[in-house]
């Protein structure tokens, strides 16, 4: 895409002037305050839904059930241009409370594990901070200052803050039933309920444009013992499930590594997991089980369907099986959701590609070898062409030392900042041209 022209230019600089540090401060800390796992983000998006609706847009609360909602926004342009979408989820990975992430995610809550957000310099720390709430308090930010700037808009702007952006099933705590609750329940909900648009740009984490990402299969593995007493071990029949269930994962977790090399192309390189294993009663050691049940995330390529990975999936077991005949399992896929990819010379893709290389001053360098799934694999499978974009990881003047849960959980404003005026030099580019323009 050619260099903005003037009166671009000048619109663009107009809004970058009013992205202001302490007012994404102030986002991303109401945002943190408002705890929103998986299936309860109703208050939150009430949040934003005020919060935009302050800022001068059509803000509206859209609630799927009495605890889940997503929040949307719109600033209205002429009529004569393309609409896009800004995006991004509002739910966090975990809880926040010690009774749902402890042991699982360490032996107790760290300060950043908990929705109680501490602003430490440059950096805000609490449950969610970066991914996703800084990423939407970007959205929420950049929608603003266009707004206040005034800009002449040809088609509309729409902000949209999903629930149920997380790669996770329905909760069945604290009185939840919906077991339909994330995997971009939310996202797949406002698409459905009619807000749409012409493009679409979904803030999540990596500082480069994205035009495809992985999708993910899940599968359970049983594999079957005999239900059977420690007392008796020595004097009946003995096959402990949970000891044939490690062969299993000793098997597939060399074997993730050979799918991925496979698999590994464009901007993507799928791994896999296994997640979770069940298998007997804690409450009762003196017994095993007839199954130990296996949980399997198996991250697929825009290129593979699911029923290509399924089909893949079960000649590994079957190469299990024949290396262990002693070995009684069966499987099944229990969810599937598309890996998607947009033509990089789409308009959304261009735009962004020209904001980045806008700010690194020089052509733009993807991110490769990615096995991240968001929710632009709903907004692309439902046929909205979507880019991705986002913040880069904290560095080392971080208030904790980067790992897994800190990437989530502790957001540098300054790069809230550039993100922000990433997003609006995109958003006002697609929304001031004439339909059809390219």
């Amino acid at each position: 895409m050619n260099a903005p022209d003037p009166q671009l230019r000048d619109r663009i600089e107009a809004a970058w002037k009013l992205v202001e540090p302490d007012r994404l401060t102030e986002l991303v800390v109401g945002m943190v305050d408002i705890p929103s796992p998986t299936g309860e983000e109703a208050e939150l998006a009430g949040w934003a839904t005020a919060t935009m609706a302050g800022a001068g847009l059509e803000a509206h609360y859209q609630p799927i059930d009495d605890r889940q909602a997503n929040a949307v926004g719109r600033l209205r342009g002429a009529g004569t241009g393309e609409d896009l979408l800004l995006y991004a989820p509002i739910d966090t990975l975990t809880v926040g409370d010690e009774t749902e992430d402890v042991p699982w995610v360490g032996p107790e809550l760290r300060a950043d594990m908990r929705p109680r957000a501490e602003v430490h310099g440059q950096h805000v720390l609490g449950l969610g901070a970066s991914n996703p709430k800084g990423h939407a308090a970007a959205v929420i930010a950049a929608a603003e200052v266009i707004a206040r700037a005034g800009i002449p808009l040809r088609g509309d702007l729409l902000v949209g803050l999903g629930a149920g952006g997380m790669p996770t099933n329905g909760r069945l705590t604290r009185g939840l039933t919906r077991r339909n609750a994330g995997q971009g329940a939310g996202c797949s909900f406002l698409l459905e309920q009619g807000f749409w648009a012409d493009h679409a740009l979904i803030a999540k984490p990596g500082w480069a444009v994205a035009w495809e990402e992985v999708g993910l299969c899940w599968f359970e593995v049983r594999v079957r013992g005999t239900y059977t007493y420690v007392g008796s071990r020595h004097r009946m029949p003995y096959r402990n499930a949970n000891a044939h269930a490690a062969t299993v994962i000793d098997a597939l977790e060399r074997w993730f590594p050979e799918y991925a090399a496979r698999h590994t192309d464009g901007l993507v390189a799928p791994q896999g997991i296994v997640a979770a294993v069940e298998g007997g009663w804690p409450r009762m050691a003196a017994v095993a089980p007839a199954v130990c049940r296996l949980t399997i995330d198996l991250r697929t390529s825009p290129r593979s369907t699911p029923a290509d990975v399924r089909r893949e999936f079960g000649a590994a077991v079957d190469a299990i099986r024949v290396a262990h005949p002693e070995l009684d399992l069966d499987w099944d896929m229990v969810l599937a959701i598309p890996g998607t990819h947009t033509p990089q010379d789409a308009p959304v893709v261009a735009a962004a590609t020209a904001a980045w290389e806008e700010f690194e001053g020089r052509p733009h360098e993807p991110i490769v070898a990615n096995s991240g799934a968001t929710d632009a694999n709903i907004l692309r499978s439902r046929g909205l062409p979507t880019a991705r974009i986002g913040m880069d990881r904290i560095g080392p003047d971080a208030p904790l030392p980067l790992d897994f849960p800190a990437g989530m959980n502790v957001v540098d404003i300054r790069e809230a900042v550039r993100l922000t005026r990433a997003i609006v030099h995109t958003a006002v580019t697609l929304c001031t041209r004439e339909r059809g323009t390219s």
